[in-house]
């Protein structure tokens, strides 16, 4: 479904990303993890070309999307992403945030985008929120909604980027429990995410980023139990001793 091939970035002297290669095939559920500054948030951002990456490829369901030939706008609407700070509109309802998009740009009639987000919104428990403004939430509250408003679209491809990282720790397991129902139906998830629990219980892979590079690609039993590297060994130590 994804592949990247020898991806390359740059901010100034600053080597971001190594000669990066990894597929993805449709339906996995990928974790990357990794210290901070290890790259993991600017390798989300070029999957979908909200950086540029300075050479490389990324083909995505076949069709090279570095080229600019692409109209970059269509692959976002099959590969949508979830912030850290949610970046909803602030002038819009709830209804109105996950409405949106469908109805500009899928074309989508607004009776039929409202009956989605409605039963969207019931499922995590957020209906009597509808019509709430986002100062209106607290931050788990936005969070779902921004799952939600990803989701109104019928994307092939979720990206999460740290999705918890901006939350007060009792606001953490709400987002969590809808992206562990997110993962279950069946949809391709790319989630950058500090949680190792999370990483652990939903990924079928898990990705491990150091210094710009790709340190470990295989299953949790094998990234966690046979880390086979000296600094994804440390990493995991890290987070036990908390």
């Amino acid at each position: 479904m994804i592949l990247v091939k020898n991806l390359e970035k740059y901010f100034g002297s600053h080597h971001a990303l190594k000669n990066i290669n990894f597929k993805i095939n449709r339906g996995d559920k990928i974790a990357i993890i990794g210290p901070s500054g290890a790259g993991k948030s600017t390798l989300l951002r070029c999957l979908n070309l909200l950086e540029t990456p300075d050479s490389g490829y990324i083909f995505f369901n076949n069709m090279e999307i570095t080229s600019y030939k692409k109209n970059i706008n269509r692959v976002r609407q099959k590969m949508n992403m979830v912030f850290q700070y949610f970046n909803l509109f602030e002038n819009k309802t709830v209804l109105e945030n996950i409405t949106l998009a469908p109805i500009k740009l899928k074309k989508i009639s607004k009776e039929k985008a409202v009956n989605k987000a409605i039963d969207l919104l019931d499922r995590v428990g957020l209906l009597n929120k509808k019509n709430c403004f986002p100062k209106e939430l607290s931050g788990g509250q936005k969070q779902r909604v921004a799952i939600l408003r990803a989701m109104a679209m019928d994307p092939q491809v979720i990206l999460f980027d740290e999705p918890t990282s901006s939350l007060d720790p009792e606001m953490v397991g709400e987002v969590l429990n809808v992206m562990q129902q997110l993962a279950q139906s069946g949809i391709t998830m790319i989630c950058v995410t500090h949680e190792i629990n999370f990483a652990k219980n939903m990924a079928n892979r898990i990705i491990f980023m150091c210094e710009g590079t790709i340190l470990k690609d295989a299953t949790p039993e094998e990234v966690f139990n046979n880390p086979s590297s000296e600094r994804l060994e440390n990493f995991l130590n890290s987070y036990k001793s908390k």
